[in-house]
């Protein structure tokens, strides 16, 4: 039994432009077809997530339903990012999965213990990316039941 795909948005954020595009190129090549918006560090996540700046319009920046993470960004890492979603009851109900070149094993534990919802390392080639984007859309976007959009978001 196969259930038909959420159509939620799926926001990543990664500083590096090269992965960026793999990325895109991977959710079209493995016909994941949700919406797929990016940002580059973690401050330009929590921008996102609280509609500050360039995102306050609600229709051009609209709830992410999961978000990929890379933890190695300028600004605001995303470990910062991670524990400043997860403290924020407006935010906690996302799901973060943490995509990263770093194998650390102090990272992995960090981020479980910050709620991450799935910690994954970065493949190293294109074929093996897709079959992540391939999986993650198989398993986030049919088979678990995610929470309800929460569209209400306070004014900072």
């Amino acid at each position: 039994m196969t259930s038909k795909p959420k159509a939620i948005t799926i926001l990543m954020a990664d500083d590096d432009a090269d992965d960026r595009m793999m990325t895109r190129e991977a959710f079209e090549e493995s016909r994941v077809a949700n919406d797929l918006r990016f940002v580059v560090d973690g401050e330009e996540l929590m921008d996102y997530l609280k509609r500050r700046g360039q995102y306050q319009d609600p229709a051009a920046s609209p709830r992410p339903g999961l978000i990929l993470l890379d933890l190695n960004m300028p600004r605001k890492d995303g470990r910062e990012a991670l524990a400043e979603i997860k403290a924020d009851p407006l935010f906690r109900s996302i799901r973060v999965v943490i995509l990263t070149t770093s194998k650390a094993e102090e990272d992995i534990y960090r981020s479980y213990n910050l709620n991450a919802a799935s910690y994954i390392t970065k493949p190293v080639t294109f074929e093996r990316l897709v079959e992540v984007i391939k999986t993650l859309g198989k398993y986030w976007l049919e088979i678990v039941e995610l929470p309800p959009d929460v569209t209400e978001h306070r004014d900072e």
